[in-house]
């Protein structure tokens, strides 16, 4: 008589298994709905992060591909959206307060991340996102220091999560410490990362606020560039010549198009909206990329770092302020 072998117990599959398309479908509506201006670059990325965790990424062999263009796409068309005229001009009551900040939160970011041993390069991100302009500057850097998509969500997700907090934070300590209009706004624009978040915050705290902070903010933005230039040469590979990206030259053009020519400021509005839009959509491809196993082995240390920094930027410069203006 022959032993009877043990029937195998079927693997139930969810329904996303048995058919592909329909996590194609899934995904491409989200993907349309990032495009359109109901969703902020926040709120993308944590849809992302949904994707990931319940559904999964149906292309996440291209993920990569896809976010490196995007990103240089977006960053060259919101240079679209800079005066190289205003910037210069509005940004001389903080210059010297711009300065102090972008190097003080350069090195305590650095000196922070080596003390937290963070990767390098996520420390980077942070730091110089926190120290410009947010998600534009990780964006600009990140091409340059050739960061994967785990680096950038890791130092975006932070950014991001420190400016949610910021726009509900920074008027209301505004209000509790009697800060004028010109105050609130440079304060805004220095201490908070993005320039949303700058626009909405000092937004509601009133119109001149929302003026200064918006021209300072602007004015910071421009140390992108430099900053981009000098981290070819702080991650540069022995083995190749070191080179400017050409999207850092051509976000240059961009500004000085939108400057200069009036075909191109008429214009120029449409040129930032669809940058935002590609941003908002590399933002939720950058969260798609983030399983589960990959937000777990990131660790606190670079929220850690992140809130630090931003804390004692954020309490330095208001005492400044308070002190000097």
């Amino acid at each position: 008589m022959k032993p009877t072998v043990p029937e195998k117990t079927p693997i139930k599959k969810s329904i996303l298994d048995k058919t592909i398309t329909t996590r194609e479908v899934i995904f491409m509506f989200f993907v349309v709905l990032c495009l359109s201006p109901l969703i902020s670059p926040p709120i993308a990325l944590v849809m992302g992060l949904i994707i990931a965790q319940f559904i999964g990424h149906p292309y996440l062999n291209l993920n990569h591909k896809a976010t490196h263009i995007l990103l240089q796409v977006s960053v060259v068309g919101l240079g679209f959206g800079m005066n190289v005229n205003n910037a210069l001009k509005t940004g001389k009551d903080g210059f010297i307060l711009t300065v102090v900040s972008i190097v003080g939160t350069i090195v305590l970011g650095i000196t922070l991340g080596k003390i937290l041993k963070i990767e390098k390069k996520i420390s980077y991100l942070i730091t110089i996102g926190t120290a410009i302009c947010g998600g534009s500057a990780i964006a600009a850097i990140s091409p340059v220091i050739k960061a994967n998509e785990k680096q950038i969500s890791v130092a975006l997700g932070t950014i991001f999560i420190l400016n949610s907090v910021a726009l509900v934070l920074f008027p209301f300590i505004g209000h509790y410490l009697n800060l004028s209009e010109t105050q609130f706004g440079l304060w805004c624009a220095i201490a908070i990362h993005d320039t949303s978040s700058v626009v909405g915050a000092a937004g509601k705290y009133g119109v001149h606020a929302l003026e200064v902070a918006t021209t300072v903010k602007l004015a910071r933005a421009l140390w992108i560039i430099p900053i981009a230039i000098l981290s070819t040469f702080i991650f540069k590979n022995k083995e190749t010549k070191i080179k400017i990206p050409y999207f850092i030259g051509l976000f240059i053009l961009a500004m000085i198009a939108n400057t200069y020519i009036p075909l191109v400021q008429k214009n120029s509005h449409y040129i930032t909206g669809f940058a935002k839009a590609t941003l908002t959509l590399t933002l939720f491809l950058i969260g798609c990329g983030l399983s589960r196993k990959v937000l777990i082995s990131v660790g606190y240390k670079p929220l850690l770092q992140g809130i630090v920094i931003w804390v004692i930027i954020s309490a330095a410069t208001l005492w400044a302020i308070i002190s000097l203006i």
